[in-house]
Parts: C-alpha cells; sequence; structure tokens
C-alpha cells in the first residue's frame, strides 16, 4: 500500500479527486439514463437504442478535440462552457423527454448531450502525469485512476436504476446533471497539478491519432470495450435462460469487484518487464480469460468466469495508459487520454450491439463469443506493431510538434 499512499500524499490530491469522483459518477450513468428515459418517453426500445448510441459516439468523437482544447488553453477555460453546454443540452432533454416529444428531437439532444459531457477521467490522468512523471509514482497513480473507474461503472446504475424505478428517470438524470455540474466546476477551480496551457500543431498526418503507437493502443481500447458492453448483455440474457435474472446485477457486481482487486494489485508491483511487452501478455490473458465464459452453463459458472475476466481486464487499461504517456508529449497528454476514453465508449456500445444480435438470434451464451476474438486480436495487433509502442532511443516526441505562439 505505500505505492498508494505516496501518489495521495501528493499535496492537495483530494482537493481536485473529490470533486473529480462527483462529476464521474455522472459519466458512467449518461448513456444507461439516455437509454431508460428514451424508453420512458417513447415507449420503444430501438428509438432509445439509437439515443443511447448517439450519446456514446458523439462522446467519443467529439471528447479528443475537448482534450485538445484542454491542453492547448488549460482545463479550467474548456470545462466550465462545456459543462455549461452539458447542462443545456441534458436540461432540455428532459424537458422534451417529459413532453414525450418526438424521437428525432430526443436523439439529437442525447447526441449533443453525450458530445459535451467533461472528460474529467483523461483531465484526471493528465494532472497525475503533470506532477508524477517521471517520478516511478505514475502507475500507482493511474492504477488507481483504474480502480476509480470501476467504482464509479459499479455505483452509478445502481444509483441510476434505483432513483429511476423509485421516481422517473427524468429524475435519475436531473440528480446526474447537479453532480456534474457541481464536481466540474470545483474540480476546475482547482488550479493544484493542472498542466500549463502548452499550445501546440502536431506535425504528423492524423493528429494525436498518427503519432506513434497511438492509433494501435486507441484500437486495443475498443477491443477492451467489447468486454464491458457484450458482458452486460451476456451475463443480463444468460441469468434471464436460467431463470434467475435477479444474479445479473451481483454477477457483473463480481465483475467489477474483481477488475478493483487486479487493478489494486497490479498497480501495487514495480515491474521490470516493459510495458509494450506487459500489454500484449494482459490482452492475451484477458482473451484466454474470456473463453471461459462461452462454457458458463450455470449461475456458478458465471461468477467464477466474470470474476476471472475482471480480475485480468484491469491491469491491460492500466498499461494502456501508462503506455500511451510515454509516446506522447506533455502538450497533448489529456487528448491522448481522450482518444482512450473515447475508444472504450466505442467498444462497448460495439460490443453490445454485436452481442445483442448474437442473442437474439442464436441465444444468450452466444454473446460471450465477442470477447476472446476481440481481444485476440487485438493481442495480434499488439504483437505485430510492438516496436511502434516503444520511444524511439534518443528522441523525444516533442520534436513531432511544433509550438505556435
Amino acid at each position: 500500500m505505500k505505492s498508494y499512499l505516496a501518489v495521495l500524499g501528493f499535496p492537495a490530491a483530494w482537493r481536485f479527486l473529490a470533486p473529480a469522483f462527483l462529476a464521474r459518477l455522472p459519466y458512467a450513468m449518461l448513456q444507461l439514463g439516455i437509454l431508460l428515459l428514451v424508453q420512458w418517453s417513447t415507449g420503444s426500445y430501438g428509438v432509445a437504442g439509437i439515443a443511447a448510441a448517439a450519446a456514446a459516439v458523439s462522446q467519443a468523437l467529439i471528447g479528443p478535440q475537448t482534450g485538445r482544447l484542454a491542453d492547448r488553453y488549460g482545463q479550467p477555460k474548456v470545462l466550465i462552457p462545456q459543462v455549461a453546454v452539458h447542462a443545456a443540452a441534458l436540461g432540455v432533454l428532459l424537458v422534451l423527454a417529459s413532453v414525450h416529444a418526438r424521437s428525432a428531437l430526443l436523439v439529437t439532444l442525447s447526441a449533443l448531450a453525450g458530445a459535451s459531457m467533461p472528460q474529467i477521467g483523461s483531465m484526471v490522468r493528465a494532472r497525475w502525469a503533470h506532477v508524477l512523471g517521471g517520478s516511478g509514482k505514475l502507475g500507482a497513480a493511474f492504477a488507481l485512476e483504474s480502480i476509480t473507474d470501476e467504482l464509479t461503472f459499479t455505483l452509478a446504475p445502481v444509483l441510476l436504476v434505483a432513483i429511476s424505478t423509485g421516481f422517473s428517470p427524468v429524475w435519475a438524470l436531473l440528480v446526474a446533471l447537479v453532480m456534474v455540474v457541481v464536481g466540474t466546476l470545483v474540480f476546475a477551480m482547482v488550479r493544484r497539478g493542472a498542466p500549463e496551457p502548452m499550445p501546440v500543431r502536431v506535425r504528423s498526418q492524423g493528429g494525436v491519432l498518427g503519432l506513434r503507437g497511438v492509433a494501435v493502443l486507441a484500437i486495443a481500447f475498443v477491443a477492451l470495450g467489447t468486454v464491458f458492453g457484450s458482458l452486460q448483455v451476456g451475463i443480463t440474457s444468460s441469468t434471464a435462460a436460467l431463470g434467475q435474472a435477479g444474479a445479473a446485477g451481483p454477477i457483473y457486481a463480481t465483475f467489477s469487484g474483481a477488475s478493483f482487486v487486479g487493478g489494486l494489485l497490479y498497480g501495487a508491483i514495480h515491474w521490470r518487464t516493459g510495458a509494450p511487452v506487459r500489454m500484449a501478455a494482459t490482452i492475451g490473458l484477458l482473451s484466454a480469460a474470456t473463453v471461459a465464459l462461452t462454457f458458463a452453463g450455470s449461475i456458478p459458472t458465471l461468477y467464477g468466469g466474470a470474476a476471472l475476466a475482471g480480475f485480468v481486464i484491469a491491469p491491460a487499461v492500466i498499461t494502456g495508459y501508462t503506455l500511451v504517456e510515454t509516446l506522447v508529449p506533455a502538450e497533448v497528454r489529456t487528448e491522448a487520454f481522450t482518444w482512450l476514453n473515447g475508444s472504450i465508449g466505442l467498444g462497448i456500445a460495439a460490443g453490445a450491439a454485436v452481442a445483442g444480435q448474437l442473442v437474439d438470434r442464436f441465444g444468450g451464451p452466444w454473446a460471450f463469443l465477442v470477447p476472446p476474438v476481440t481481444t485476440g486480436l487485438a493481442a495480434l495487433l499488439i504483437l505485430a506493431f510492438l516496436r511502434r509502442l516503444r520511444p524511439e532511443t534518443g528522441r523525444s516526441p516533442v520534436r513531432e510538434l511544433v509550438t505556435t505562439a
């Protein structure tokens, strides 16, 4: 635990970590919340699915652009107007849903709410990289961030569903709106640890994605996202088919809890093996671990398969964030982190969509074929481009950038 205590002992760390946690809960609530809201308003799961997908895709595509602005102009100058736009978009969406407006309007506002969601997780990682870079503590800090992600994605759906069933989806997203506004504004006002604005222009085709190894990691993170999305569908459909639908929540909580433990242990170890090799190894292990779920024909085996997959996925995510920090200069660090965040979001949406089609056509267990295939291909991709994931010796990535006035 010394590694984590050393990280949390950074002066004023809790001043930005506490409001960041409050703002990150709504991040994990938005997609499911929009699904519940639009279905409640229109009575159609088809429209609700399109609205939730629109929020996820717009968030994945626009998020990195806001990360780029944060790198150039500073986090507060981006977060404050961004959360204002998000509050307006989500507020209008809630009003329109309450009066059962046309589906096209609900989908449009859902996309705008997703696009304007503050990228707090990426900005917290950028702060850790800024204050801990080169100290040897960054791996533990990123492990803490992955653990925080697990907590938010475990707690947020429980909170969302509880308020939605007790009151309505409108009230659930209204609570999320209050949390994201308060948390984001307080986080933006805490300047300690925030990177200084560094206006830059990337001299590479494709921007940050064109920098060494970033696109490879983004594709790998899409594969990691498919694990989350397909497991949600697979666990839900399999438990229902087994006549124990209520077990879906505890089984997915087991997945999250195992990920929490795996990330905690992984981040506490001082690794001598290079991050690129660890990235290939952890994704390969994840592919092997998720194969166990394809044989899960009972509730106990579902628990065991979910725990095994969860234990391995957090180390893969932690390694990816650690790795990208070594490949990009500080000038575009937030944008790079946001590309990885967005890639996971795209993977979740794609994994859920593909798994849903497989379940409809062939049955619940077929959803579990998605993770081993996608992560297996990602592991092969990492191995094929292993050299691209190592910083060039004697060459700083800053040379690929031209600072502009």
